[in-house]
């Protein structure tokens, strides 16, 4: 057998368990859905920073989104164009909004990790729900939201946003983040793994976008106080509450919220690279996953093309079609997963592009490792892992 067809082989074998994966998470991961009328028992915190260009439609579609909602709490965090002001006015009076000043950052805190801890600390409802400025919730989410926690007896429920994309490269990078979702993660393992701990911990996502807690759990978990200096605080809220043996689970939205989270290549491209390298686990973690990626779902175009003028030449190696057929399958896995999240399942035919994208993603992450970047919203963000 040639380096080749071992090469082929084994980008079969990676995309036979992408495949498993996503079969599993379409049969098992839960959904969304509107819910009955709740009481009062919400508080939704929402830490804001500069986020004019959104807060006022969120505090409004919030407000008249449900009844469930007790207070909505925006902590507004140093902002300078007059996130607060804009608030107050688009609630129109509604008394369930306060609007917080946030107090200066303590060393060895991260911005929005500290903006959260302060909300909570403000925070009087029996469920906490950590949302962001730029996610909408259509009327009775939050109702479902609270029906799905309790059927699910979770502790922190997660929900994945859908996520709105509108230039091009919003269309080729965020989709990404559900393709990994449901192609790397299965669901029912974050659900149970809990033991050894390396598992457990390998095993456990979540999306700040949603995030809702029982009082009592983000208590017991220490609350953002806990992962006071994480660039990923979700994900790292996610593992401690598993390892303290609380109830995960994650769910999918199903349209019902959702987020433009960016509006263009540069804020695509700094907001994912400030956040790859620790959600990688450090430097190396990061360079293999790159190298993994080029190998699986570049290679079969370049070898493909290669085989159709002939090289490698008949008995060296797979031939085009068995390459370009490891293109298509990639291709297809992507299209169920942007079907199964609401996106354009079009955009799937660029997949080796997002690739590209990403991988530049990675080297600017790589660079701000060595020259002390990224600065985020006017503060630096923590690169050194």
């Amino acid at each position: 057998m040639t380096a080749l067809s071992i090469l082929w082989l084994l980008i079969a074998a990676a995309l036979t368990a992408f495949t498993v994966i996503v079969l599993t998470n379409l049969a098992a991961y839960p959904r969304l859905r509107l819910g009955p009328a709740a009481p009062p028992s919400v508080s939704v915190l929402l830490p804001a920073r500069n986020e004019a260009r959104v807060i006022g439609a969120t505090v409004t579609s919030l407000l008249a989104s449900s009844t469930a909602i007790r207070e909505l709490i925006v902590l507004d965090d140093g902002s300078t164009d007059g996130t607060a002001d804009l608030a107050y006015a688009a609630a129109s009076g509604d008394p369930r909004l306060r609007v917080i000043t946030g107090a200066a950052l303590p060393a060895g805190w991260l911005g929005k990790n500290w903006a959260c801890h302060q909300l909570s600390q403000a925070a009087q409802g029996d469920l906490l729900l950590f949302t962001d400025a730029d996610v909408a919730w259509r009327p009775g989410a939050i109702e479902g939201l609270i029906a799905l926690r309790a059927r699910l007896g979770a502790d922190l429920l997660s929900v994945w946003p859908t996520q709105a994309t509108v230039s091009w490269a919003e269309r080729l990078v965020i989709p990404l983040i559900t393709f990994a979702d449901w192609a790397y993660l299965p669901v029912l393992a974050v659900h149970h793994v809990t033991r050894p701990a390396w598992a457990a911990a390998a095993f456990s996502a979540a999306i700040g976008q949603c995030l809702l807690f029982t009082r009592e759990a983000y208590g017991r978990s220490g609350g953002h106080a806990a992962v006071r200096a994480s660039i990923i605080d979700d994900v790292d809220l996610a593992r401690r509450a598993k390892a303290l043996g609380l109830r995960l689970r994650l769910a999918e939205a199903d349209g019902l919220v959702a987020c433009r989270m960016y509006h263009n290549w540069p804020e695509v491209r700094d907001g994912f690279a400030k956040n790859i390298l620790a959600g990688h686990g450090g430097l190396g973690p990061l360079m293999a996953s790159s190298v993994f990626h080029i190998v699986v779902f570049l290679l079969p175009y370049l070898f493909g093309g290669l085989a159709l003028i002939g090289w490698p030449a008949a008995g060296v190696g797979p031939g085009a079609l068995s390459w370009l057929a490891l293109a298509a399958w990639a291709i297809a896995l992507r299209a169920i997963t942007a079907w199964t999240a609401g996106q354009r399942i079009r955009d799937a035919l660029w997949l080796a592009a997002s690739v590209v994208l990403m991988s530049l993603i990675a080297g600017r992450a790589l660079i701000w490792r060595f020259t002390g970047g990224p600065v985020w919203k006017g503060r630096a963000a923590p690169t050194k892992l």
